[in-house]
C-alpha cells in the first residue's frame, strides 16, 4: 500500500484514532462522530482527500504565549463545545483560584495530558481526571477563555479595569433571545478534531468551577462540522446546504486591522471581543423552497458557492449587475450583498462558527442551525452588520436567533502565569 504524507510525518497506512482521520476513513466515521457534509468534501480526484482536510490527531497547539490566545487565528477544527459559566462567588481570590486553575489544567489539556490522576491509588479516591479522553491525543485542542461585562464591575474590585468597548449588546432586529440561552460571566470555547477530547476539556474545566465555588455552567451548545474557513481550508457548508466563511478574515493583515485589540494597556493588547448567537434554523420550511429561492435568499449558487453573478465560488461578486429585465442579479435582499464589506464600508469581522443540533423539538421537527462565534475588535461591528441582516435579509424567513453573549477575550498568558492575571495587579 502506498504511503501519503500528512502533517508530522505519519503515512496513509496508520490510520488509527490517535494518529489521523482522513478520506474514506472520515466518511465511514462521518455518521457516528457527526463530521456533516465535510467528510464528502474531504475526498479529491482518485477517492484521496484534499490536503486541508488530512486530520492529524498527534497535533497540538501551546496555550501559554506572548500574543493572543489559541483558537482564534488558529486552523478551524472540526469540532466545538461551546459553554458560559455564571461567577457563584463574590470573592475576588475564588476569581483568581479559578482563573489560575483553568490555565494550569487548560495547558496540560492541550497537550493530551490529564489535569490529574485519573484512578487514585486510595480505594476511596476521587479522580482528579475523568479519563474519557486517556491516548486520544490532543486532537488539536485549543480552549479560549472569555471574560464576560459582569466581571469588570466594583464586586471584583476591576471596575476600572472594564475593556473600553464591553458591553451588553444592544437590542437586535433578529432577537428572539431565551433567556436560558443568554449571556453569562465566563466563556470557554474548546476546538478540537476529535468531539470527545473537546468535551473532555470542557467537563474537567467545569467540575473545577465547581469544586472551587466560584462559578457554575449556564448554557453549552456542542457543534460539529466546521461551518467557517480559515487560511488554506476549503470552504464548508451549513446546514442549508451553503458553503459557509468564502469571504472570511484570513490574512495576518485582515487580523490585525479588524480583530485584534491594538491599543490600551498591555493585557489588552491582542485581545478580542468574542460574540456568540445561537441561530436556530427552520430546516423543514427551507427543504421544501425552490432551491431558484434558496440561491437568491443567499446571492450564491448552492452546489459551486459562485455568486449569482459569476462562475466560481472566489469570483468578485457585483453588486451592480442587472438582468435583461432591469433587476438585481443579486437580490437587494440577499445575504452576501448585505454582509458584504464593499457595502458596509469596509467593515469585517472573524466567522468561527460550527454546526449544531439539538434533536428533535416538541413539535416533532429537527432542531438544528448555526453556532454563531466571531471576533473583532470593537462589538459595534458585529451590532451594525447585525441590524442591517436582522432588518432586511431574506433568510430571516428560516432562522431565529434564540441565544446570545459577548465577553473580551484577553491575550494568552505567559508561561508561568494565568489568564488576565495583570487584571489583578
Amino acid at each position: 500500500m502506498s504511503k501519503t504524507k500528512v502533517p508530522g510525518g505519519a503515512a496513509a497506512h496508520q490510520l488509527t484514532r490517535r494518529s489521523l482521520l482522513f478520506g474514506t476513513a472520515a466518511g465511514t466515521l462521518g455518521a457516528a462522530l457527526g463530521a456533516g457534509p465535510a467528510a464528502a468534501a474531504a475526498l479529491g480526484a482518485g477517492g484521496m482527500p484534499a490536503d486541508d482536510e488530512i486530520v492529524d490527531l498527534s497535533r497540538e497547539y501551546a496555550f501559554y504565549g506572548k500574543a493572543e490566545q489559541a483558537g482564534i487565528m488558529t486552523p478551524q477544527q472540526r469540532y466545538v463545545l461551546y459553554m458560559t459559566f455564571d461567577l457563584t462567588s463574590n470573592d475576588r481570590s475564588d476569581l483568581q483560584v479559578l482563573l489560575a486553575r483553568w490555565s494550569a489544567a487548560i495547558a496540560l489539556l492541550m497537550k493530551g495530558r490529564t489535569v490529574g490522576q485519573v484512578e487514585p491509588t486510595r480505594a476511596n479516591g476521587v479522580g482528579a481526571d475523568t479519563g474519557e479522553a486517556l491516548s486520544l491525543g490532543p486532537a488539536s485542542l485549543t480552549v479560549t477563555v472569555g471574560l464576560g461585562p459582569n466581571i469588570f464591575t466594583d464586586t471584583y474590585g476591576l471596575a476600572h479595569k472594564r475593556p473600553p468597548l464591553l458591553r451588553n449588546l444592544k437590542q437586535l432586529p433578529s432577537d428572539s433571545l431565551q433567556p436560558e440561552l443568554t449571556g453569562g460571566d465566563l466563556s470557554l470555547q474548546a476546538c478540537a478534531d476529535d468531539p470527545q477530547v473537546a468535551y473532555h476539556a470542557i467537563r474537567d474545566l467545569a467540575r473545577i468551577a465547581k469544586d472551587i465555588g466560584a462559578a457554575s455552567t449556564r448554557w453549552a451548545v456542542l457543534g460539529f462540522g466546521r461551518a467557517s474557513a480559515g487560511k488554506g481550508q476549503s470552504t464548508p457548508r451549513n446546514l442549508l446546504g451553503y458553503r459557509d466563511g468564502t469571504r472570511n478574515i484570513k490574512s495576518a493583515e485582515e487580523f490585525d486591522r479588524h480583530v485584534w485589540i491594538q491599543e490600551g494597556p498591555a493585557w489588552q493588547r491582542h485581545g478580542s471581543y468574542q460574540v456568540v448567537r445561537k441561530i436556530q434554523m427552520h430546516i423543514e420550511n427551507w427543504d421544501t423552497d425552490r432551491v431558484s429561492d434558496q440561491n437568491n435568499v443567499f446571492g450564491r449558487r448552492k452546489e459551486s458557492g459562485a455568486p449569482l453573478t459569476g462562475q466560481k465560488e472566489f469570483d468578485t461578486p457585483d453588486f451592480h449587475k442587472r438582468d435583461g429585465e432591469g433587476q438585481l442579479v443579486i437580490p437587494a435582499t440577499a445575504h452576501i450583498r448585505l454582509a458584504a464589506h464593499e457595502n458596509n464600508d469596509g467593515l469585517k469581522i472573524l466567522r468561527r462558527s460550527y454546526n449544531y443540533t439539538d434533536g428533535i423539538n416538541r413539535y416533532g421537527l429537527l432542531d438544528a442551525g448555526l453556532l454563531f462565534i466571531c471576533y473583532q475588535n470593537d462589538p459595534a461591528h458585529f451590532e451594525a452588520l447585525q441590524t442591517k441582516l436582522g432588518a432586511s435579509d431574506a433568510l430571516n424567513e428560516y432562522i431565529a436567533h434564540i441565544g446570545s453573549a459577548i465577553f473580551f477575550v484577553p491575550p494568552a498568558p505567559q508561561a508561568g502565569c494565568y489568564i488576565g492575571e495583570q487584571l489583578f495587579a
